[in-house]
């Protein structure tokens, strides 16, 4: 039977490049010459932590770092801007977690979203991730479809497809 796995895995090394395009953008930026700003990649985590002066230039490191990730070809979602940033003396800093791996509760809502569309699959969660199985690739096709067009918050690839 067909089947493909639905994922959400960002590579380390495409990350690690958009982060350092992003680091090398800033420095040479005029708006941050003489600034205190400092972006570091916790490979291990996945996370991203950035150290800034103000909100403002909190929020244009940010703008800069989805630019620049969507060019190297992360797209946007999946980084997790949810955390609040902290003032810590005279600078701000936030943590944002690269999501990698669909989260139980997104998998629930991607296997409900394929199960209430009526196309005869079948969906399952594996640990972080979902794989559909059908008899025809046509609708495998389909799901692949609903799925691009669902808005789940999360950046989603489409991996294994088996005829």
């Amino acid at each position: 039977m067909p089947s493909f796995d639905i994922t959400s895995k960002v590579d380390l090394q495409t990350l690690d490049n958009a982060i350092n395009t992003v680091k090398k953008e800033v420095e040479n930026r005029f708006d941050f010459k003489g600034n205190h700003v400092k972006i570091e990649l916790n490979k291990k985590d996945y996370k991203v932590d950035i150290e800034v002066e103000s909100e403002m230039k909190l929020d244009q490191v940010i703008d800069v770092m989805i630019s620049r990730s969507m060019k190297q070809g992360i797209p946007g979602e999946a980084f997790d801007f949810s955390k609040e940033a902290f003032q810590s003396g005279k600078i701000v800093k936030k943590e944002v977690p690269v999501r990698n791996g669909i989260k139980q509760e997104d998998a629930k809502k991607i296997v409900k979203a394929i199960k209430d569309s009526s196309l005869k699959v079948q969906a399952q969660i594996m640990d972080d991730m979902v794989r559909v199985t059908a008899k025809k690739i046509d609708d495998l096709q389909d799901v692949i479809a609903l799925c691009k067009g669902g808005n789940f918050g999360i950046a989603l690839q489409y991996v294994n497809m088996k005829a």
